[in-house]
């Protein structure tokens, strides 16, 4: 019996056995014993696809995968056994599996009991911290949890839960972690292992000084995006409608919604109050660091904004850059749809009817504050959302690969993709006379953003620009592109769009996720784009 063999034996023993414990420390073991995966991904492995491309089989070993699922399986066989194009189905099949396979650092069921049912099941109000099924997951080459990546990673598995328990309680279990996560930090975008985990802390290697002050242990990088609480918010909601459970509104969860709140009531502040006067912000962020986008300026504090817009500040993007103004408006929008689901769900539980009445009411008056202060007129494209406002008249137009973004605005539930103003900014971001990161080269196109800078566009832009499209073409191009470039069976960060070969980060999870999604939003809509003439779609 090999080394890797004998851990595989010893982790199966731990999970029959039911000793939790005992199975993440072995998960851990076991994982260490297998090749380091960011090194792994940069290499290619056969089988090989056979198509033009010949693109390699990327999965990990069946035993170093930190997670599985046969509901997953299933729709691997059935989507890649349709798929016309073998590189493109070689993609999937790596793409699709690829947060089960490798971000699964820690995962325990707990003791809470699986509740779900066709009916909908009242909350289970008992909790402490770290009681029940948790789940860590990293965004793939950073041993961190950052609460919008491991939402959007997750939010392909989603429709599968109610027929996989195993997926199930481990979304549950994420859902129960970020509870945690936002209950102790809420300012706070990246996080370390759960203490239960056994595993250790990393360093990010800077220097930050951050107001309110944080635990490094506990927090792996405290960067204010509102869009990490939206998301927050959107692992739960997503929850819910895929399964009809609202097991996971523990008391825990209420009080980080309570935190969440606070944090929001403290971000809709002016810089100045009624008489001029400097009020500082709850939350400042200064960076030891060369790059602008790195830190806030005036002492972390950031730009004025002003009062009377019914907006929410965001001191970041969801690329971790700093924001020049703000209001930053995908943001907002994701929060006003994701206050407003939460109500739904909160009724649904049969909870609090007040709680859920101030909810939708706040969704609502953040939504038509969206639409009052983040439209503006644009003398080429016309009536168009901006990226960033500060309610003094100033406005940032641009777009940022990162979701949520203005491409993205359809894909968050804020508006149909056929609303006039966003095809008028659709048109403004996919068009470098209007977007200033709509970068474009001799091998490769897209959106980009200051993360990366001005030679590297994203392959996730071009993805969602394909789930916002009803071109068939516009859709096919943006697929085919991405394809293009994945040459290692993988989904990058960014491309060099002068040259495919040259990317950063050969596994980034995120961008897989995002990859299948598409795929499987084709498959129930446009099912002959992928299986060829006369195909049936083919859902979840």
């Amino acid at each position: 019996m090999t080394p890797l063999t004998s851990l595989v034996t010893a982790l199966a023993i731990a999970i029959s056995v039911g000793n939790r414990g005992a199975y993440g420390k072995t998960q851990e073991v076991l994982l260490d014993a297998c090749p380091d995966y960011t090194s792994y991904s940069a290499v290619s492995h056969a089988p090989y696809s056979g198509g033009p491309l010949n693109l390699p089989f990327q999965r990990p070993a069946t035993e170093c995968r930190t997670f599985s699922s046969s509901a997953v399986e299933q729709v691997i066989e059935d989507v890649t056994s349709r798929m016309v194009d073998k590189d493109l189905a070689q993609l999937f099949r790596n793409a699709f599996p690829n947060t089960l396979d490798t971000t699964v650092r820690w995962h325990t069921n707990g003791s809470t009991p699986n509740t779900t049912n066709k009916k909908h099941k009242k909350a289970k109000l008992n909790g402490s911290q770290w009681e029940g099924a948790h789940s860590f997951i990293v965004t793939g080459d950073i041993n961190a949890e950052w609460l919008r990546d491991s939402t959007n990673q997750l939010a392909g598995y989603q429709a599968l839960a109610k027929k996989d328990k195993s997926l199930y309680t481990l979304i549950l279990g994420a859902i129960n972690t970020q509870a945690e996560y936002v209950i102790q930090s809420p300012y706070c975008n990246a996080f370390q292992p759960p203490p239960p985990s056994g595993i250790n802390p990393s360093s990010n290697g800077v220097k930050d000084t951050v107001h309110p002050a944080y635990e490094s242990s506990f927090v792996f990088e405290c960067k204010y995006e509102l869009d990490s609480l939206a998301h927050f918010l959107a692992l739960g909601t997503q929850f819910y409608e895929n399964t009809d459970s609202v097991e996971f509104l523990t008391n825990r969860w209420y009080k980080a919604l309570d935190t969440l709140l606070h944090v929001l009531d403290a971000q809709s502040t002016p810089t100045f109050d009624s008489n001029q006067q400097f009020v500082v912000n709850e939350y400042t962020f200064q960076r030891e660091t060369t790059l602008g986008t790195e830190t806030l300026s005036l002492k972390g504090v950031g730009n004025p904004l002003n009062r009377g817009t019914g907006l929410i500040r965001s001191a970041f993007r969801p690329s971790d850059d700093a924001t020049i103004l703000g209001f930053f408006i995908p943001a907002n929008a994701m929060m006003a749809v994701q206050l407003q689901k939460t109500a739904i769900v909160i009724e649904a539980a049969g909870g609090d009817a007040s709680l859920a009445s101030q909810l939708r009411q706040r969704g609502q008056d953040l939504e038509k504050a969206v639409w009052e202060h983040g439209v503006v007129d644009h003398p080429k494209f016309g009536k168009v959302f901006a990226f960033e406002v500060d309610g003094y008249g100033s406005q940032i137009m641009m777009d940022d690969a990162n979701v949520p973004s203005l491409l993205s605005l359809p894909l968050l539930g804020f508006l149909d993709q056929n609303d006039p103003t966003y095809q008028n900014t659709r048109k403004m971001i996919l068009d470098p006379t209007g977007n200033p990161y709509y970068l474009s080269g001799s091998a490769f196109h897209g959106i980009g953003g200051p993360h990366i800078g001005f030679q590297y566009a994203w392959p996730m832009s071009l993805l969602v620009q394909a789930q916002t499209s009803n071109s068939e073409t516009e859709i096919m191009d943006s697929i085919n592109l991405v394809r293009d470039s994945s040459l290692l069976g993988l989904v990058h960060e960014s491309i060099n769009v002068n040259n495919i070969k040259d990317y950063t980060r050969p596994w980034f999870a995120w961008a897989n996720s995002v990859f299948a999604q598409t795929i499987l939003k084709i498959a129930a809509e446009k099912p002959w784009l992928i299986f060829g003439p006369g195909a049936s779609p083919y859902t979840l």
